[in-house]
């Protein structure tokens, strides 16, 4: 079979052929490698908290379905409530509502990575709110609760990156 490139070794050839593509993958790195958003809202909703109302957790004590009718942007993201006075209350307070960790599950965080938050298991911890990944991890997570807001804090937002 004859040389294609003669005087060029099949290596140099294979080089010079992938280079571009190399400089491509690094200069334009996959989506997993990119940062992640600091607000989560899962990969098709576009909405924080799963379209929950994140005011609901401390006035009514349990998650609540926001409505399209009552949102507000913040940080980038659609937040839902579920009536205009709990819209208005986090306008006038967002980091008093919003969970904590971007809404990622606090254990994760704890632990050094993230994981997306269930709206459905949460606990409201010194006034703040902890979304957690499932049942089981959040028992996990309640075993020394302190401890791991601790190391949560100390690991927020680098796991982003």
């Amino acid at each position: 079979m004859p040389k294609l490139y003669p005087g060029l070794s099949r290596r140099a050839v294979l080089l010079a052929l992938l280079l571009p593509a190399i400089g491509t993958a690094l200069a334009f790195p996959p989506p997993a490698l990119a940062a992640k958003a600091q607000i989560y809202t899962g990969l098709l909703s576009g909405t924080a908290v799963g379209g929950y109302d994140p005011v609901a957790y401390f006035t009514e004590g349990k998650p609540v379905a926001g409505s399209a009718q009552f949102t507000h942007s913040w940080q980038g993201v659609t937040w839902r409530f579920a009536s205009a006075a709990n819209r208005d209350a986090f306008k006038a307070a967002p980091e008093r509502y919003a969970p904590q960790y971007g809404g990622y599950c606090a254990w994760a965080v704890s632990q050094g990575y993230t994981a997306k938050g269930d709206p459905q298991i949460w606990k409201v911890v010194g006034g703040k709110l902890y979304l957690n990944y499932s049942a089981g991890v959040q028992q996990q997570w309640s075993q020394d609760i302190p401890g791991n807001i601790a190391k949560a804090n100390a690991n927020w937002p680098k796991v982003l990156n």
